[in-house]
């Protein structure tokens, strides 16, 4: 009988504690595949950037507005193609919990400045046309069951009062990155309500978005830009849609570094959990191993067998838990879908978690292994339990 034979017939001899151990190793695998998903979705708004795009926005942050007056101003900068802009809304649609983006915008320019959102052309002419229109991403539309034609009321926060708006566009995402679950409406519909009720905030919008001409010159833009406005009551800050991405992403820099040392202490359960069996195994077949060393194996095969042991157990359980990892990602995506438009398994994902998971059954077996060659016949064979 070979080698491999031996290993095959250990793994399962005490059944119960292998399917355990194999289980607990294929759970953390999936947890750690499913973690690092989430956090390679977190930066999905970054992948989603166009390089002719640039953001202006107030330079202290992005939550004090900008006067709409600047517009013009900022079309005139050479190299500018095209600019539009954007207001945050916030709102409360039935539930706090029922969260998703809610924007206004200015639905003659938005279209242009974004092309991957794609829209049906009856159903962005009915957009333009009537004022308290908007249009819903199709996966925002599918997880709240939005036609058109459906009326969708939203409680005020940041600008109070009960708003309603008219569903008359479903877009859909040109890209796999581009975002399919948030809502955008007419920015005049928006003003014209804030200059009856506070007209001190009137005439103003979140930022802008400044379309350029060539992308290898959006840091010459963006001087220009700020630039004109130094020293003005509405100093900017203008960057690349990359970089203002990357901007929300870091105040959430916290959670995702929380998440990323979590996904790496998964790892080192899966060791603990794998050792503690190794060890065990190890402790009750000492006298199995002199046995077999009377009987002409020597000290490196029998470490051979702990680590081949230790091994197979980690892979079948590491190949289980990556199995794992895309079905629950996909149901993990539907759940989440307000938070997250895509989930994707990158395959850097698979790899990192394989090469850990074979390292894992490695060391693992290490301390086992170097114990089992190294004892003596005679201390092996005096060996009780």
């Amino acid at each position: 009988m070979n080698l491999l034979k031996l290993i095959l017939r250990n793994i399962f001899r005490h059944k119960l504690r292998a399917l355990l151990t194999v289980l607990g190793i294929a759970i953390a695998v999936m947890a750690f595949g499913l973690i690092r998903t989430m956090i390679g979705a977190w930066y999905q708004g970054t992948e989603a950037s166009a390089p002719d795009r640039i953001i202006t926005r107030q330079a202290i942050s992005f939550i004090f507005p900008l006067p709409l007056a600047d517009k013009d101003q900022i079309a005139r900068v050479p190299g500018v193609k095209e600019v539009t802009y954007l207001n945050w809304f916030g709102g409360v649609y039935k539930d706090k919990n029922n969260f998703f983006a809610r924007m206004a915008c200015d639905p003659e320019s938005f279209a242009d400045i974004y092309p991957e959102y794609q829209l049906k052309p009856d159903e962005l002419a009915a957009f333009k046309k009537e004022r308290n229109a908007c249009i819903v991403g199709k996966k925002l539309a599918d997880q709240y069951h939005f036609k058109i034609g459906d009326v969708i009321p939203l409680a005020g926060d940041i600008f109070p009062g009960q708003w309603e708006f008219v569903v008359r566009g479903i877009y859909t995402g040109r890209d796999r990155s581009t975002d399919e679950s948030s809502m955008y409406f007419h920015w005049d519909y928006l003003n014209e309500r804030v200059t009856k009720s506070s007209p001190g905030r009137a005439n103003q919008v979140g930022w802008y978005v400044v379309k350029i001409n060539n992308p290898t010159e959006a840091a010459t833009v963006s001087e220009k830009i700020d630039a004109m406005f130094k020293n003005s009551d509405s100093e900017t800050k203008t960057e690349t849609e990359k970089a203002f991405a990357s901007g929300f992403i870091s105040m959430s820099s916290a959670i995702i570094s929380g998440l990323q040392i979590i996904s790496y202490v998964i790892i080192g359960i899966i060791f603990l959990v794998l050792a503690n069996t190794m060890i065990m195994t190890a402790r009750e077949r000492i006298r199995e191993y002199a046995v077999l060393k009377t009987l002409g194996f020597t000290g490196q095969h029998i470490a051979l067998l702990v680590f081949g042991e230790s091994l197979s157990i980690a892979l079948i359980g590491g190949i289980i838990g990556i199995a794992l990892i895309f079905p629950i990602s996909a149901g993990f995506a539907k759940a989440m879908a307000q938070f997250f438009s895509y989930l994707v398994v990158e395959p850097s994902t698979i790899i990192i978690a394989t090469v850990l998971t074979i390292m894992v059954g490695l060391v693992a077996g290490f301390f086992p292994a170097m114990r089992s060659m190294r004892m003596k016949i005679v201390d092996g064979l005096r060996q009780i339990g």
